[in-house]
């Protein structure tokens, strides 16, 4: 049986999109410090999938596409959202940063010709999710939140024990701390967070 060394190399060997092609286009638009979170991403985003028998191919290639718009300005991004027609409430047009991963899906699929729905939603849904999502959405969701870079704690360590066992679950209590986080520091909070928990929490609990 491969290690999963091994398998987590193939899943990054065979993308549909040039990998090196992504990185090179990430080299001007993001720092260095992002494009290592992206890559960190990349590999948890593989290592959830093995984990839960999805496909660790759509997996790397989401991770490694889901920031592609990261450091756009706001007025781009609200721009961009805008022209797809997406609809803009009032939380996200006083925080523009908040469609980064909505515009990241938009990048993704014309700057590097990605088709896939799964693909897709998974760069769409990084941020604050969606109620309903597909598998691959809830891994990239986790690995964004949980790849190795965000901290060794303890609260964190325990969250990955969750999301290798269960990731409705792992999405559940993600969710739960930021949206904690959200209210002790008196941020707002876009209910498509509260949305997404509420139905981690019903699947997880069924």
């Amino acid at each position: 049986m491969p290690k999963p060394e091994a398998k987590i190399l193939k899943a990054k060997s065979n993308l549909p999109v040039d990998r090196e092609a992504v990185l090179a286009w990430l080299q001007d638009k993001v720092p260095k410090s992002r494009i290592q979170h992206i890559l960190r991403v990349e590999t948890y985003a593989i290592e959830l999938a093995l984990q839960h028998d999805l496909d660790a191919v759509q997996a790397a290639q989401a991770g490694l596409l889901h920031d592609l718009a990261k450091y756009f300005k706001p007025k781009r991004l609200l721009a961009m959202a805008q022209a797809e027609g997406l609809p803009i409430d009032p939380i996200l047009a006083a925080d523009p940063r908040l469609l980064h991963a909505d515009v990241s899906a938009i990048v993704a699929r014309d700057e590097f010709q990605v088709r896939d729905p799964n693909i897709l939603d998974a760069v769409r849904n990084h941020t604050l999710g969606h109620p309903h999502m597909h598998s691959l959405s809830c891994i990239v969701f986790l690995a964004d939140s949980l790849e190795p870079g965000r901290g060794d704690r303890d609260d964190l360590n325990q969250l990955r024990k969750v999301a290798a066992s269960n990731f409705h679950k792992g999405v559940w209590l993600v969710c739960d701390r930021t949206l904690n986080h959200l209210v002790q520091n008196r941020k707002p909070i876009h209910p498509r967070m509260v949305m997404t928990r509420n139905w981690a929490m019903e699947v997880a609990k069924a």
